[in-house]
């Protein structure tokens, strides 16, 4: 709904409230842990709320309690499982490549841990292009105005703004652990495996905000079959390239260059389907995608 006050003001009150209530409960009360999850669910519970009052305040009746038909179980689920297998192909990826960090010794998996915290952290500054990808993208392709013309331009725009993003936000990233890799650790040898991989680190960072556009734009377009389907070969790909480099002994090395081809795996694959004659952005045929015709997923 281009809403972006709503989830940022509900998100603002809830971190006040998960804040004062982790003081309140884990510091006055010695609640401990308990104390904390209590805080996070009040905090989720407010947050919920605000974004329901939202809906209430553009007309819907967020609190009204229905139950779903079979159409509309069939509905959710064509979008909600393609989504699903999507997000778990790359969690599931991270969480291997931790996996096979830790089989490399306490220093090796502590430097990719840094390491790994830094990419998610810096990751996730490249969702707002999907998210202007899946909330601009639709009327576009599918609206009143339909404007192929003006949603190639839109998608041009995103890459270039998340190739560009994405270069300097790696540069900056990538020169934190190798300027000041003490913040982290004083161990010369997890500064050492750090320094090891600033190279792939800094490639399959860059070209992350990117991906984001890509894949915020196939969501768009609701190509939930493709995306689904090749997030999820290239997991099981670069999955077996992990394991085979792997057995052969070459470090912390092997899991980011098998992230760098994850990832950029990921880029060409969508930018392949987008750039199709016959794809969503220049097919005249404004059905060719629609929900209905997605039964085969």
């Amino acid at each position: 709904m281009k809403d972006s006050w709503g989830p940022l003001k509900a998100l603002a009150v809830a971190t006040v409230v998960n804040g004062i209530g982790d003081i309140v409960l884990c510091r006055i009360f010695s609640y401990g842990i308990a104390g904390a999850a209590w805080a996070t669910m009040v905090s989720q519970v407010v947050a919920a709320y605000m974004m329901i009052q939202a809906l209430n305040n553009k007309g819907y009746k967020g609190f009204a309690i229905s139950v779903p038909s079979i159409d509309e179980l069939l509905q959710i689920f064509m979008i909600a499982g393609p989504v699903f297998l999507t997000m778990m192909s790359k969690v599931a990826f991270y969480s291997l490549l931790v996996y096979f960090a830790t089989s490399m010794g306490t220093q090796t998996v502590a430097a990719h841990q840094v390491m790994v915290q830094l990419f998610m952290i810096c990751a996730v500054w490249g969702e707002p292009l999907s998210q202007t990808a899946q909330s601009f993208m639709p009327e576009l392709l599918y609206g009143v105005n339909r404007n192929l013309s003006k949603a190639r331009m839109l998608l041009k725009s995103l890459v270039i703004v998340g190739a560009s993003f994405g270069m300097v936000l790696a540069s900056l990233a990538a020169s934190i652990p190798w300027l000041f890799p003490k913040i982290f650790s004083p161990d010369p040898q997890v500064i050492r495996e750090m320094h090891k991989v600033l190279l792939p680190y800094f490639l399959a960072l860059c070209v992350t905000p990117s991906i984001l556009s890509l894949e915020g734009t196939l969501l768009a377009g609701r190509d939930l079959k493709y995306i689904s389907l090749s997030m999820s070969s290239i997991f099981v790909l670069a999955s077996l390239l992990l394991m085979l480099l792997s057995s052969k002994g070459l470090g912390l090395s092997v899991c980011w260059l098998a992230l760098v081809i994850f990832q950029w795996s990921r880029f060409f694959m969508a930018l392949r389907r987008l750039t199709l004659s016959d794809g969503i952005l220049y097919s005249e045929e404004s059905t060719h995608y629609e929900l209905q015709k997605l039964k085969a997923v």
